[in-house]
């Protein structure tokens, strides 16, 4: 059990607070450039030449602050998107009706003034719109009516779950949010969520340690046995992703001396079917102050889009082209191509064996 980290790293003054920092520390782990690797299986560059789904970032506030979080978010932080940048999401969305998802991340961004108007502008162009979602921010009493809010919407809720056990998710999340996220999944079990009524509710399981996830599908199938006959609760997929080496995993596995054999395992499972199936291929991540990068990963490195593509919101939108681009790459990148691989939809190459450690 852990009880829940008072502050995030930036402001505890920590050195890997630093995007820089973060990255010279992968550096130093001894991991082959992400290109090179790319290169001799053929791969090289990566590149983006379509964007299914525009995840937007709206800050890192957040009311969590988990010991795996990548974006070092936590209720003292206070970035957050303003309505200027929020309309300029929108204004996107209506010149380009060929990008059909919306998927806003955070923090917590249901705590964003503008996560309800990106949401309600989103739906109203009938898009398909995710709330990626920490489950316990639900139940603060300033958001009594935020299901009904999603439901009314018809947003596709993907939320967070480390483990179907408590001592697993209290260890990431905190003392006591295992017995809330459940309480949260009720509420949305309730509204209609889970139930195969269109309403969508889909999970995201992490390791609890520095080892790859298992398989997909036989965890989703742990999953749904262990939380219907323990607890009443329905969902709908679950998605696995790896802990990506940076902010706080990174922080943890360089104090706990496991940075370096994380790494080699990253790199050791290296899977090429994988790498074609990259989200940064298909995404394009908008950053709170508007910023634009290929993934949320890039985004926490502050590594923007490059090679040419414009930078900014406003850049995109003078500019009038969203593809094609080439992916800005570095070691981290290694997380999303190791065994099965790892998107915010969870694996990519279902099946293909995965050396946990």
């Amino acid at each position: 059990m852990r009880s829940l980290p008072v502050l995030s790293l930036q402001a505890r003054g920590h050195e890997l607070a630093s995007p820089a920092a973060q990255r010279a520390a992968l550096a130093r782990a001894g991991a082959p450039a992400f290109e090179e690797v790319l290169a001799r299986h053929g791969r090289a560059p990566l590149e983006a030449h379509a964007i299914e789904v525009l995840q937007v970032n709206v800050g890192k506030l957040c009311n969590q602050a988990c010991a795996h979080c990548h974006v070092d978010a936590g209720p003292d932080r206070r970035e957050v998107m303003t309505r200027e940048t929020a309309d300029q999401v929108v204004e996107l969305l209506q010149r380009h009706p060929e990008i059909p998802t919306l998927d806003v991340t955070g923090g917590a961004p249901e705590l964003n003034p503008q996560f309800r108007y990106l949401v309600a502008e989103a739906s109203a162009l009938g898009r398909r719109v995710v709330d990626r979602c920490n489950l316990s921010v639900l139940l603060l009493p300033s958001q009594r009516d935020l299901v009904g809010f999603l439901k009314d919407h018809r947003v596709e809720v993907t939320a967070s779950l480390p483990s179907f056990r408590a001592s697993g998710t209290d260890a990431q999340r905190g003392d006591g949010v295992f017995a809330k996220s459940l309480d949260a999944l009720r509420l949305l079990n309730e509204a209609g969520y889970g139930r195969g009524e269109g309403l969508v509710l889909n999970l995201v399981h992490n390791p609890v340690g520095s080892f790859l996830p298992g398989d997909q599908a036989s965890l989703e199938r742990d999953y749904k046995r262990e939380l219907q006959l323990r607890h009443g609760i329905v969902f709908d997929r679950l998605y696995t992703i790896t802990n990506m080496p940076i902010s706080r995993f990174l922080e943890h596995i360089e104090r706990s001396g496991n940075l370096h054999r994380y790494m080699e395992l990253l790199v050791s499972a290296f899977n090429p079917v994988a790498a074609d199936g990259v989200m940064c291929r298909t995404y394009l991540s908008v950053g709170w102050d508007g910023t634009l990068y290929d993934c949320d990963f890039n985004q926490m490195l502050e590594m923007p889009t490059n090679h040419g593509a414009p930078r900014t919101l406003g850049a995109l939108l003078a500019a009038d082209t969203v593809v094609p681009r080439q992916v800005v790459t570095d070691r981290h990148c290694f997380g999303c191509t190791a065994g099965a691989g790892s998107t915010c939809a969870g694996a990519v190459a279902e099946g293909a064996r995965t050396p946990r450690r």
